[in-house]
């Protein structure tokens, strides 16, 4: 699991890594040749990684149930470069954060190309739905099989799942569904989209971006082409995301940077909950541990004082004047407070 550097989400997790689209332009790939290691040492330590037959039948695919290791004892993380591989022992990895994220899945590779096997498929969904904190945001340039699995009634239509479809021209397939989270990536933009019909589909969320890299017939986006697609996107009432690569062509007062509202709410985990959160000893509202009183007490001076509870700010001021104490000043009830049990005045000070 990496904090991600894409603009658009907070972490990327890779169960799977590779692809056989071929995209001329692909940045994954030339990654994954790059920290691959040694590959023909790699193939021939056949006791770590087992072959399964892709499931269009058009090659072979690896499986990992544990890393493999290099030479000096470091994770390999392609190991078979950037041929299709199911890392298994990356499943549990969203348990390790514990606030709710937008969790890029499969940065590193197409899920739903053909030749990925539905039960590798199937372990990820099962794995997302374990770890509901998160939103889970997958992207595929085959969206056929989105509506395939669906049809089978496997797609997950939680509302932390969302369903994306990579386009570079309006011609491109995507995925359209009533029932599920939609959004499209227009990267790289390679041709203008006005063709679109306002009540053609509607996505719940667009990003946009344009070709990166130093390809020698890579394709610049016209400024048209861009406030074309915003407009539309504002006509639809749909967000729109532009990625950093379209400020030389939009001009930074231009960019845009919408989220749905479900990708804007972070939830947390019960154990995270647990130490962030407690309720108000007096009127019972749960609330953030950080936004109420400490309440602390000890028995006798120099005796280390211990915590027996909290309380909300209104509730701490009416116990004061209740008590006939003085309201300490408001700035001094962000620190924690004590109550000295045994002192008969019963004094409050600020700790």
């Amino acid at each position: 699991m990496n904090r991600s550097k894409i603009e658009w989400c907070d972490h990327t997790w890779n169960p799977v890594t590779g692809c056989w689209h071929g995209c001329p332009y692909c940045y994954a790939q030339k990654m994954a040749v790059r920290f691959s290691g040694d590959v023909r040492l790699n193939l021939m330590a056949k006791e770590d990684y087992a072959i399964v037959t892709a499931a269009d039948g058009t090659g072979r695919l690896y499986e990992l149930d544990a890393p493999m290791m290099n030479e000096t004892g470091s994770v390999l993380v392609y190991p078979f470069e950037f041929e299709p591989t199911y890392h298994r022992y990356r499943m549990d990895m969203p348990d390790k954060l514990k606030m709710g994220n937008n969790i890029f899945v499969g940065a590193m590779a197409d899920i739903f190309g053909e030749w990925v096997p539905d039960r590798w498929i199937e372990e990820i969904f099962n794995a997302c739905r374990k770890r509901p904190i998160h939103n889970y945001l997958f992207l595929t340039k085959n969206p056929g099989r989105y509506e395939r699995i669906e049809a089978m009634g496997r797609l997950p239509a939680d509302k932390n799942m969302w369903y994306g479809s990579t386009l570079t021209r309006p011609e491109n397939k995507r995925f359209m569904s009533n029932r599920h989270n939609t959004f499209l990536s227009i990267e790289p933009i390679h041709a203008p989209f006005r063709i679109w019909k306002r009540d053609e589909f509607s996505p719940n969320w667009i990003i946009i971006g344009a070709e990166t890299g130093r390809r020698r017939e890579k394709i610049i986006p016209q400024k048209e082409w861009i406030e074309d697609i915003v407009e539309w996107c504002e006509n639809s009432g749909i967000p729109v995301f532009m990625k950093d690569s379209l400020v030389s062509v939009v001009g930074e007062n231009g960019m845009r940077r919408e989220f749905p509202e479900q990708l804007r709410h972070s939830e947390i985990s019960p154990k995270m909950e647990k130490r962030l959160f407690d309720v108000c000893s007096e009127c019972r509202s749960k609330m953030k541990k950080s936004d109420m009183i400490v309440l602390l007490a000890r028995s006798r001076r120099g005796e280390q004082p211990k915590q027996f509870g909290f309380m909300c700010k209104s509730c701490f001021r009416k116990f004061c004047q209740n008590s006939g104490l003085d309201v300490p000043k408001l700035a001094e009830l962000t620190k924690n407070i004590m109550i000295e049990a045994g002192d008969g005045n019963g004094k409050v000070e600020p700790k």
